[in-house]
């Protein structure tokens, strides 16, 4: 497969996922690009998404960690999900930041996949660092007839 076949089946299969991934959506998640294996979303800190603390509750990190961690999974037609993750939250996030999560692929072999997802915002400031190990299941994402990476559309 040619370097632009692979980025057309990474951007495809990335356009069929956000269709009906609605807790991406909800939360205004953007998608900046995908590659095999790669990923990069942002979001936005709103006023609902602060703790008792005044900063950004991990669990929206997470959400926005693991989103990332699942675009650059689901790059290949491969049906992948989250096996197990883990986060280390290094520095607060506040109300008004904007975080940027990009999903890297560290390792693909058989079944298994993992995946380091960094979320900074003020472009170098690291926000926290997640670890996300996939599994392959059964199916496909695009569907099976003119699925050819010739035929996606980003």
């Amino acid at each position: 497969m040619t370097d632009r076949q692979t980025q057309l089946l990474a951007e495809k299969c990335a356009q069929i996922l956000m269709k009906s991934d609605t807790a991406t959506q909800a939360l205004n998640i953007v998608l900046h690009n995908v590659n095999a294996g790669t990923a990069t979303l942002s979001m936005r800190i709103s006023k609902d998404m602060s703790n008792g603390h005044g900063t950004c509750h991990g669990g929206y990190i997470f959400t926005l960690a693991d989103s990332a961690f699942a675009f650059a999974c689901n790059t290949y037609n491969q049906r992948c999900v989250a096996h197990h993750c883990s986060i280390t939250y290094l520095t607060p996030a506040r109300y008004g930041d904007e975080l940027v999560a990009r999903a890297t692929e560290v390792s693909r072999v058989g079944r298994n996949g993992i995946y380091d997802v960094v979320i900074t915002k003020d472009e170098n400031c690291v926000v926290a660092e997640f670890r996300g190990h996939s599994r392959t299941i059964k199916g496909s994402i695009l569907p099976e007839t003119g699925s050819g990476p010739d035929t996606a559309s980003g």
